[in-house]
């Protein structure tokens, strides 16, 4: 049987096991198995691989950046935003890629419209280093907002400014703001990115990461303003059908 999983810690969670045992279920896809593995450390990784029916495995917290230095081939993108969620093994080697690139990237063309030209992201994780990926491929200008005074944590040299420093009038000229913060995730639904909400408006689009709840205090107040909103949803299950993709072609892809 073909086996396939995800691993992190704690994966109390999991929202890619539910999502894979449904596409096998609906889709007729036999002798294929998803399972959650719970690694404590990263240095249970290597015993996992010892199973030859394993194909592939997503990677989530707190893994994405330790598991680079067991990949054989990681992908450009892997490379330079140090952040791996997908492996495949190939001829005994292991090919890295980060799926949420693609993810993010289809899930943000529906709404995006050519004024969206000059762009905040709200965070400077691992999250926020796959969105300035994809605004640099798509030629989007942006800064880089945090609650924490640092030099620079873009990966592209961007701007980083504190959340202190915004006015109404830098809110009014990036009209797309993408929050890759866990600010507003489910229980803690009273919180919100503090932006001067009041600078928002119609030709704005509200990007939001999160998506427990499926609207945020973030998107109901830029909804309030008449702001286009998106949660990430639509990226979970973009990424997860990148992962199917990846494990199923004929050769390890480029990416």
């Amino acid at each position: 049987m073909r086996q396939f999983g995800l691993i992190g810690y704690p994966l109390s969670h999991s929202f890619s096991k539910g999502f894979f045992t449904e596409k096998f279920l609906k889709e007729n896809i036999a002798n294929v198995q998803y399972e959650n593995f719970p690694i404590a450390s990263i240095h249970a990784f290597d015993a996992l691989w010892q199973d030859p029916n394993l194909e592939g495995l997503n990677v989530t917290i707190p893994y994405k950046k330790e598991v680079i230095a067991f990949v054989h081939h990681p992908s450009t993108v892997v490379s330079k935003i140090n952040a791996c969620n997908c492996i495949r093994r190939y001829k005994n080697e292991l090919y890295g890629y980060n799926t949420d690139v693609v993810g993010f990237e289809k899930s943000l063309l529906p709404l995006l419209k050519p004024s969206h030209t000059q762009a905040l992201i709200l965070g400077t994780g691992g999250a926020a280093a796959a969105v300035e990926w994809v605004l640099q491929k798509l030629s989007i200008t942006y800064q880089l907002v945090s609650r924490n005074k640092q030099a620079n944590a873009s990966i592209f040299n961007a701007p980083v400014i504190q959340y202190d420093s915004l006015n109404v009038d830098i809110i009014t000229k990036h009209t797309l703001i993408i929050n890759t913060s866990p600010i507003g995730m489910y229980p803690n639904i009273q919180e919100a990115p503090l932006i001067p909400f009041e600078a928002l408006g119609a030709t704005h689009y509200l990007y939001d990461l999160v998506y427990n709840p499926a609207e945020t205090l973030f998107l109901a107040r830029g909804k309030e303003k008449g702001a286009a909103i998106k949660n990430g949803l639509d990226m979970l299950h973009l990424q997860a059908k990148e992962s199917w993709n990846i494990w199923n072609a004929a050769t390890p892809p480029m990416q």
